[in-house]
């Protein structure tokens, strides 16, 4: 699947496409996956410093369902995110996503302080 130049696809004004189509957000929530389709069109919202956002539109109908998560995608997401919230200098859990800025919890980065838990 690769992504023509945009000479060559039907270029859209922001909340202007055309029905039946859609970003690939737009499929996600629709429980939906491009499915090996080219890109259709693309949508152009301006922006003024940097140039125009562009996202690219996928065609609906064919676009093909969601994968289902298999038990091993799940327990295999599970473990990363627990490996996410566990903090390396401590070994506990944190109830959070550790900043990875931080390193650590932000218990053992900021010890001076007083602890909230």
């Amino acid at each position: 699947m690769s992504t023509p130049s945009s000479a060559t696809l039907p270029v859209y004004t922001w909340r202007l496409a055309p029905d039946g189509m859609a970003t690939r957000r737009q499929l996600r929530a629709a429980g939906l996956r491009p499915g090996g389709q080219d890109v259709a069109a693309q949508v152009e919202r301006p922006r003024c410093r940097r140039g125009p956002l562009i996202a690219f539109l996928y065609r609906i109908e064919l676009a093909r369902p969601v994968r289902p998560m298999t038990p091993a995608k799940t327990a295999a997401l599970a473990k990363a995110n627990t490996a996410r919230r566990t903090c390396p200098n401590c070994h506990l859990e944190a109830g959070y996503v550790i900043p990875a800025s931080l390193g650590m919890c932000v218990d053992c980065a900021y010890p001076e302080e007083p602890r909230v838990r």
